[in-house]
């Protein structure tokens, strides 16, 4: 049960584990790298890393290094770990020292890399990033060649491997995507002109890796999927239900209404209030006010104090899902969960 200081957030190790399944089976054969940013997106990056790890997932991405470095910690040596956000030297030489892939997407950060790569006497994987037109971080065409030449060079003494190309997709028309693809295939062909091989190339996140499997390369990077988050105003996705569930018990009743202990304290927008419906005993209720520590809900015959209410999760008690509830006021499914506070305790099943 829900404890009456405050909500619980459910995470299902058996519906993260579906879930996988369910992206590796529609992916294959590119190999998935599952991507826990925002701790897992709210669940816990170590809870989720370990799950995917012990499902068979290869590859996990972080977008920081530090996330990297303690998720390596508490997963083991095993699954390549890929961070792509800009670092200091610092961080840089961290990764280094715990293996971890890095997504290097300007040529001052590459020739960094290498420094620290001689430095520590750790050999850095590097993932070049080519600009596909998204403009978030990239070596544009014009620098390319220098940068895989440079690439190359450090490679050839012993400080890289240039073992990827990667890129990010605009997923805003059908057509952009097909014009990225266009520019990062053309990039990949001119490096591997250059004397490069490059075995992971990777371009998709959720929504282009599940609807154009046309454009997936060797590895795809899916995050909310997994955690069965859809895309905002998205279809149901087969196989894909919400890893969690977030639940707050009735602590009294007034008049029509049962008062639950969860509120804007916790994470939740206030603007939910009249838009959603949350889980009862009774079945579906609309959610009527979000307070601070506090939300009001439409009552139901037989209500009790320490009740269960459901504020999102699968359905099984009239509830909706994070992206509805997400949808409901203009946003998307990740936030709900990721805007959580630590007031809302974790609980792991």
């Amino acid at each position: 049960m829900a404890g009456l200081n405050g909500p619980v957030l459910r995470a299902d190790e058996a519906v993260l584990r579906a879930n996988i399944a369910a992206v590796q089976a529609r992916v294959t054969p590119a190999e998935l790298m599952m991507v826990v940013k925002d701790d897992g997106y709210g669940l816990g990056a170590d809870w989720a890393s370990r799950v995917a790890v012990d499902a068979g997932v290869g590859w996990l991405g972080t977008y920081d290094i530090p996330t990297a470095v303690q998720l390596r910690a508490a997963v083991g040596p095993q699954p390549r770990l890929f961070a792509w956000v800009t670092s200091s030297d610092e961080e840089i030489a961290a990764a280094l020292h715990a293996h971890i892939d890095l997504g290097v997407g300007s040529v001052e950060y590459l020739e960094r890399v290498i420094v620290q790569a001689d430095a520590t006497g750790f050999r850095a994987r590097i993932h070049l990033k080519i600009d596909t037109g998204l403009h978030r971080n990239g070596l544009s065409a014009e620098e390319w060649d220098d940068g895989v030449r440079i690439a190359l060079d450090a490679q050839h003494r012993g400080m890289i491997d240039l073992v990827g190309a990667w890129s990010h997709l605009a997923e805003a028309s059908d057509a952009e995507d097909d014009a990225a693809q266009a520019r990062f295939l053309a990039a990949v062909a001119r490096a591997e002109t250059l004397g490069a091989r490059l075995p992971y190339q990777h371009l998709t996140a959720s929504a282009a890796t599940w609807e154009r499997p046309e454009l997936r390369g060797t590895l795809v990077r899916v995050g909310a999927f997994c955690f069965g988050v859809r895309s905002a105003d998205g279809p149901d996705l087969p196989g894909i239900a919400p890893a969690a569930e977030l639940v707050a018990q009735v602590r009294r009743i007034e008049d029509d209404e049962v008062v639950i202990g969860a509120g804007s304290f916790d994470g939740l927008p206030s603007t939910l209030a009249r838009r959603v419906r949350v889980g009862t005993p009774g079945g579906a209720r609309e959610l009527r006010s979000v307070g601070i520590d506090e939300m009001r809900v439409e009552a139901w015959q037989g209500a009790s104090v320490g009740d269960e209410v459901v504020v999102f999760g699968r359905g099984r008690c009239g509830e909706e899902s994070p992206t509805t509830l997400a949808e409901a006021v203009g946003t998307v499914g990740e936030e709900i969960l990721c805007r959580l506070t630590p007031g809302a305790r974790r609980e792991y099943r």
